[in-house]
This record gives structure tokens, sequence and C-alpha cells, in this order.
């Protein structure tokens, strides 16, 4: 018994090196320059989250960390479902497509029941009480992302792309979410479906004729939209004051003019966190969410500004390097729809705070407050490092 009791330490001892190399060789694994890119997204958000609510939040009498305690919370939520992402092999994520994508679709359909509610004249969210609510269509985003790449990434005997059947299908499947949106009506949203889908395609082998048709339909789509007048007025409004915000300046024209005010007046360095007057007389309206990037740009100037879009540029280059290096062609797309939802948010919501594109609502990633987008970003941050780490056959 004494020679066992002996021998049973050593083997316990090398049992427990060999587990703890497997996990230090897991974490190499991991792409932290990704990883620490949305780290430093995060902080500086939460920074722009506390710099744009704590005053407004003091004149009202209200907890001034009401906002900030909020994101915290949603950031430790998305930080564990994202690690539950990566730890999952996304090659045995096929069979749970389905499920997922049926689920997203049913989170859209209740919106639009009497579960539903409007907030900012858009009927996207289901509220369950004690200050929580669920915008299902940002979780719709990552159910077209995985339905796409199911359905695309598993040629056909005898082809080396999607046929047109495997087309047609996953048009079908992106459709059904993509009419619900437009239902509530949420246009941001119904865009950025438009750009993953396009650019899945695109990388999926498929033929380019099929590219050239969707984006010929898209155009006559929406110049059939606008003539029809099946815009709601608020968006009408908004494309408006995008081609002259001049034109209304106290009405649709105000959002965009003081996003360019707050942004202008920040010059190279900025204002100081906390220090913005813009930001602190709340000329800019809604600035913890959408315009969460105009709070960048008075407080901690061009140099500020220019360093969360290079970091969002860090994150989309990691994203194309993984869909590069990804085993098979179901991770290639994966990693190539990600990185398509999160390059066109970023591009509009920048976009729309220096008057180049059209306000649509869609929040920065990583950067504003939330909780449903926050979910579905730190998700698709999971794929993405999920993809990553299985880029050889065999791990």
């Amino acid at each position: 018994m004494t020679g066992l009791g002996g021998f049973a330490g050593p083997v316990e001892g090398y049992g427990e090196r060999n587990s703890w190399r497997r996990h230090a060789a897991g974490l190499r694994r991991l792409d932290w320059t990704l990883i620490l890119s949305v780290v430093a997204l995060s902080l500086i958000g939460t920074l722009l989250v506390r710099s744009a609510t704590f005053h407004l939040l003091t004149e009202q009498g209200r907890d001034p960390e009401w906002f900030l305690k909020r994101h915290l919370l949603n950031l430790a939520i998305g930080l564990g479902l994202g690690t539950v992402v990566t730890v999952l092999d996304y090659r045995l994520l096929r069979a749970y497509v389905p499920i997922l994508y049926g689920l997203a679709c049913v989170g859209l359909v209740a919106v639009i029941t009497p579960l539903g509610s409007t907030i900012n004249g858009s009927h996207s969210w289901i509220v369950i009480g004690g200050g929580f609510q669920v915008q299902p269509s940002e979780f719709a985003k990552v159910g077209l992302v995985v339905v796409m790449a199911m359905v695309l990434g598993e040629p056909r005997d005898g082809e080396v792309g999607p046929g047109r059947r495997d087309v047609l299908l996953a048009l079908a499947l992106a459709g059904v979410p993509a009419a619900l949106i437009m239902l509530q009506p949420d246009l941001g949203t119904a865009l950025v479906f438009a750009v993953v889908v396009i650019g899945m395609l695109a990388v999926s082998g498929a033929a380019k004729r099929w590219i050239a048709g969707l984006v010929g339909g898209g155009l006559l789509a929406a110049l059939a939209v606008w003539f029809l007048g099946i815009l709601k007025p608020y968006q009408l409004a908004r494309f408006t004051a995008f081609i002259d915000p001049s034109a209304d300046p106290r009405g649709a024209g105000y959002n965009a003019q003081q996003a360019r005010i707050a942004i202008g007046s920040g010059g190279f360095l900025g204002k100081g966190l906390f220090h913005g007057e813009q930001t602190g007389g709340h000329f800019v309206p809604e600035q913890q969410t959408d315009f969460i990037f105009t709070v960048a740009g008075e407080e901690l100037g061009f140099l500020g500004a220019a360093l969360i879009v290079l970091l969002l540029g860090l994150v989309l280059w990691r994203g194309l390097r993984i869909a590069t290096q990804a085993a098979d062609l179901f991770g290639t797309l994966v990693a190539t729809g990600v990185v398509c939802w999160l390059a066109f948010q970023t591009f509009e919501n920048v976009g729309m705070t220096l008057g180049i594109m059209p306000i649509t609502g869609l929040p920065l990633p990583f950067v504003s407050y939330g909780g449903s987008a926050t979910f579905a970003n730190m998700i698709a941050l999971g794929l993405l490092q999920a993809v990553h780490v299985r880029r050889r056959p065999f791990d």
C-alpha cells in the first residue's frame, strides 16, 4: 500500500501540470490583439457613457452613476456570453443553428405583438421590467450570420460554391427576419442585414450575377420605398436632414447639426474628459447610445476620436485575418458575416455624427451604452475567437 501510495503522488502531480499546460496553451491560442482592442474600446466607452449621463441624472435628482452601473453590468454579462461562445466548438454549432434562427424569428414576431414597446419612434423593444428591455433585432444579427454560414458553407457534391438552390434558400431565410424588422420599422438594422447578406454571398463563391442582382434589386427597392411613401414621416425627415441639415435646424436637422458642433468644438486634443460643454448641456440627444462618438470628439478631441476609429479598425482587421485562416468555409463565412456587421455599423455610426451618412440609430460597437447590442457584440467577438482557436482542422 505504501508503494502504491508513493506512486500516486507523482502521477497526480503530472496530471495537474499537464492540465495547466493545456489551459495555458488554450489561452495562448486566443487572439489577444482582438481581445485587448475590445477591452480598450469598452473602457473608453464606459468613461464616455459616464460623461454623457452624469450631469443629466444629477439635474433630474437621480443616481448620477445609474447608467454607469448598468453599463458595467451589461459588459459583465456580455463578456460572460462571449466566453461561453468562445469555449464552444463552432463546428458543432451547425446542429443548433436552426434553433438559434428560430428563436431569433420568434423574438422578432413577439415585438410586433402587444408584448412589444415603442422607444424613440421604433417598435423594436420588449420591456421585461426592472429597468430591463430587450431588442430582439440585435440577436437576429447573430442568427442571420450563423444560418447564412450553414447554408452557404456546405457546397453540394461537384459544386465549388453554393448553387442556385443554396443561394435562394439563404436569401429566403434572410428575408424572413428582414421583413419582420422592417415592420417595426428599423431601417438601420435592415441595412446591416443587407450588407451581411451581400458580403457573405461574395465570400462564399456564389456566382457574381447574384451579387449584381441583389445590389440592383436593393436600389430599385429603395427607390420604390421612397416614392411610394412607405417610410415613416420621421424616417423621411432624417433623410431630408441628411441632404440639407440647415433646412430644419430646430427639427429633423437638429441632431445632425448639434453632433457636428460638438465634434468640431473639441479641436485636436479635446476639452478634457467630463468637461464637454455640449455634452454637459445635453445639446445632443441620446448621447450615451447613438451619438456616443460626439462625446469622444468634444472631450477627447481628434486624437481620442482617431484612437477609437483605430481600435475599431484593428478589430475588423483581426476579424478579416481570422476569416482567411479558418479551418473550413463555415468558419470563414461566420467570421466574414461578423466583420461585415461590425464594419457597417462602425461606418454608419461615425458617419452620421460627421454628416456623411443619414441618421439611422445604430450604436457604435463596443462603445455605446446598451444591453442587447452589447450582448450581441460580445457574442460576435466569441464567434471570432471560436473560429480562431480552432483554425487547424484537428484543434
